[in-house]
């Protein structure tokens, strides 16, 4: 049987994880029977998955993957369109990952382009408007307060006309509660654009992209709040022999490029670009991959239940499978 190592560690990380060594074998299999059965049988981890590459497609609303109480995550297309509405949040900071094509993001903090890898907050009481171009966007929306962790690479700047083509207009400009949540707005009204984006004339605050540095850590920490991080993980070919499990939070991953094979307590899933998985409190992942891959990395004290489909399921596999992927 294979050794391997397990590091179970506590959110937000601020202690030191226990480190065990195990046998794979059994870290993967079935319990043991027993006289009386006092476990459940656990479902097998489920994959969403939405294509990164545009698709014609009318515009619709964000589709939401995963959303309680603490926070929300979509998925949104847009296709030379915008938005019908300047949006406000009442209670969360948005933050937002260009996944393909442009955007510009329009708000009372200034202007700016989006194009894929550029990460975005939006803080709560802010109002904001997107035009995308042939694009998709992840969207999370987080209790505020969120703090940026890494120096911006852009930032938004007062700019009338925003895009090409632009002409000042009445629109409407809706405010929500509850994370943004669909029927959960509390006052929607008509409102001048211009003096909306002229208000970055008088702020001086502004929205900033950030991206992941390649040379940096394993997984590039971004953005933190009290209950949530976001960061970018950035793996080598890996034999996944050291497994990790949160002992208090649930992690979310969004596979942006490259391919892996994610090995769980609950099954294998091979995922590739524009997937999404959900790993939940307590359970053993590791990743197995042949070639360099990355990943969005969002670590949640609170579990985050999955709202979309599932595209598809994890498998049960043998300790030879796994190996045999690790020679490739």
């Amino acid at each position: 049987m294979g050794i391997v190592q397990e590091v179970t560690d506590k959110f937000p990380f601020d202690e030191a994880p226990q480190v065990l060594r195990r046998q794979e074998e059994l870290l993967l299999a079935d319990p043991l029977p027993g006289p009386v059965k006092l476990w459940q049988d656990q479902s097998p981890l489920e994959a969403v998955h939405f294509p990164q590459a545009y698709r014609p497609q009318k515009f619709a609303p964000p589709r939401g993957v995963y959303e309680s109480d603490h926070i929300r995550i979509e998925w949104q297309t847009m296709d030379d369109s915008r938005q019908p509405f300047y949006h406000r949040n009442c209670d969360a900071d948005e933050l937002s990952y260009q996944v393909w094509g442009e955007r510009t993001l329009m708000t009372e903090l200034g202007s700016l382009e989006h194009v894929p890898g550029d990460f975005s907050r939006i803080p709560v009481g802010v109002a904001h408007d997107n035009y995308g171009r042939q694009e998709s966007h992840l969207l999370f929306y987080i209790p505020a307060p969120v703090e940026e962790r890494q120096r911006a690479v852009r930032t938004s700047e007062l700019r009338i006309p925003p895009f090409p083509g632009w002409q000042a207009a009445t629109v409407n400009e809706l405010v929500t509660e509850c994370l943004g949540a669909p029927g959960h707005d509390v006052a929607i009204f008509p409102s001048d654009e211009r003096l909306l984006l002229e208000q970055a004339e008088r702020d001086t605050a502004r929205i900033q992209i950030l991206r992941a540095d390649d040379s940096g850590p394993e997984t590039t920490w971004l953005y933190r709040s009290a209950q949530v991080w976001i960061g970018r993980t950035l793996l080598g070919a890996s034999g996944g022999r050291e497994y990790r499990r949160h002992r208090n939070s649930d992690e979310i991953q969004y596979q942006i490029s490259g391919r892996r094979t994610l090995v769980t307590q609950r099954g294998a899933l091979h995922l590739e670009p524009g997937d999404f998985v959900r790993i939940p409190v307590g359970v053993a992942f590791a990743s197995v991959s042949s070639e360099q891959s990355a990943h969005i990395t969002l670590v949640s004290a609170h579990a985050v239940p999955q709202v979309a489909a599932a595209s598809k399921k994890a498998e049960r596999v043998a300790v030879q499978e796994i190996d045999s992927l690790r020679r490739g």
